[in-house]
């Protein structure tokens, strides 16, 4: 078992052509929307991931005649398979079906770093049907088996939410149309995600055999999936994160008015704040967040002027190493001009959008003028790097397999994120300026 998120309404429910054998349920409906999206998959498991929640393993998760299956790893291990999509006030339905002794559940507002639900499904001695579980129990259920019929299938619908929109989480739960638990936590918790992916789980142990198996079906979600509305609202001067967002983890790691959350790093002469933006102007050093992470998204603003050399530091330890190689850079720079003034030829990876010492840009081209403001989108999720400039991919690739020194495997896995104040003046003080910057970390 494990732990979960407060919003939540589950309403474990009658399914398909089944006819439900007791009362109907007269559980509030927390989402407003009736339109149903199916989840379940035709042919491969696409729109599942078992990494980006709360409880990553390594759980065998195969479709299997229509069915999502899950099985202990090879060498025991437990995880979970969740929803591409990150819900919140929903209503989910699947029908289960499971082999004794099998310990499962279905988890709700899985988000890294915070505590979500689990509605149990354990058959071990002792076990329960339909408890609420998170890193501990917050309600028991011993009478729920009594409404499952074991090694047929069963229908679970689930509903979570705050239907009243005062801050207090409600989650509902039926199987086979009987409900099993109402729970409501009373009071606003931040150490509970209020929204998050939706999540199927096989438990390590517990007595199983390697080929034990719980199988889901005849899934779908109703209500809001915040992965697809919008992030950011107001003027492209100031933005700022929308309610899906902040209910997703994204914050802002700049108030437009000061470095607050920032250290510098090298003499502080030349980093100012005006006008809503950070300006750094040439120099040493870099403006580096106070905050370690470890996987993380970034997304930022950045404009530079003529000879202007910058970089996004990723990643980077604080024992004064070189934070390119301690972590990683991701390059920016006049590219029209650079060459040219300092009659040097720079290696491909220096261009803007380059992973330094790494990877180049394929795509230089969508580097706006100088001047003009141009947008990084960062993902930085284990071995892996993802960048985005102004919508345009660069690469997404994993950095342990690419022959650089120091290699990438050998370097810290969580560090600083920096704003690198680098580059001479040639001819003129040159600057890059920052604004707009959010983080969305992806673990703790």
């Amino acid at each position: 078992m494990q732990g979960f998120p407060p919003t939540l309404v589950l309403i474990l429910g009658l399914l398909g052509s089944c006819q439900s054998a007791g009362p109907a349920s007269t559980a509030t409906t927390i989402s407003a929307s009736p339109r149903w999206t199916e989840l379940s998959p035709e042919a491969t498991l696409d729109g599942w991931v078992t990494r980006g929640g709360r409880y990553d393993g390594d759980a065998r998760w195969t479709l299997e005649d229509g069915a999502i299956t899950g099985r202990q790893g090879t060498n025991g291990e437990g995880g979970l398979i969740y929803t591409r999509g990150i819900y919140a006030d929903f209503r989910f339905r699947c029908e289960v079906r499971i082999e004794e002794p099998m310990d499962s559940g279905v988890f709700l507002c899985m988000v890294p770093g915070k505590r979500g639900y689990q509605v149990t499904i354990d058959t071990p001695q002792g076990g329960e049907l339909g408890g609420i579980y998170s890193d501990g129990w917050l309600q028991h259920n011993s009478d729920g088996w009594k409404h499952f019929r074991k090694g047929e299938w069963n229908q679970l619908e689930l509903e979570f939410g705050d239907p009243d929109h005062d801050g207090k989480a409600m989650l509902i739960a039926q199987v086979n149309g009987q409900e099993l638990v109402r729970f409501e936590l009373p009071v606003a918790d931040p150490a509970f995600a209020r929204a998050g992916r939706i999540g199927l789980q096989v438990h390590g142990g517990q007595g199983m055999s390697a080929e034990t198996k719980v199988q889901y079906r005849k899934l779908a979600v109703a209500g809001r999936d915040l992965s697809a509305e919008p992030l950011f609202s107001g003027s492209p001067q100031t933005l700022q994160l929308t309610k899906a967002a902040e209910q997703l983890g994204w914050r802002s790691l700049f108030d437009g008015a000061s470095i607050r959350g920032w250290e510098i790093h090298g003499d502080a002469e030349g980093v100012r704040v005006r006008d809503g933006f950070i300006e750094l102007a040439a120099g040493g050093g870099e403006l580096a967040t106070q905050e370690d992470f470890r996987d993380f998204e970034l997304r930022l603003d950045f404009q530079i002027s003529e000879m202007a050399n910058s970089g996004v530091f990723l990643r980077a330890s604080r024992d004064g190493a070189n934070p390119a190689f301690s972590g990683a850079e991701v390059q920016i720079l006049d590219d029209f001009r650079w060459e040219q003034v300092t009659q040097t030829k720079l290696q491909p990876y220096q261009f803007t959008g380059g992973l330094y010492g790494a990877v180049p840009s394929p795509a230089r081209w969508a580097l706006r003028p100088c001047g003009e403001w141009n947008t990084y989108y960062i993902r930085c999720e284990g071995s892996r790097i993802r960048t985005v400039l102004n919508g345009v991919e660069l690469y997404d690739i994993d950095t342990h397999t690419l022959p650089v020194d120091p290699p990438f495997a050998k370097r810290a896995p969580k560090g600083f994120i920096g704003l690198q104040r680098h580059g001479g003046a040639h001819g003129g003080e040159t600057y890059a300026r920052f604004r707009n910057i959010f983080v969305r970390p992806l673990s703790s």
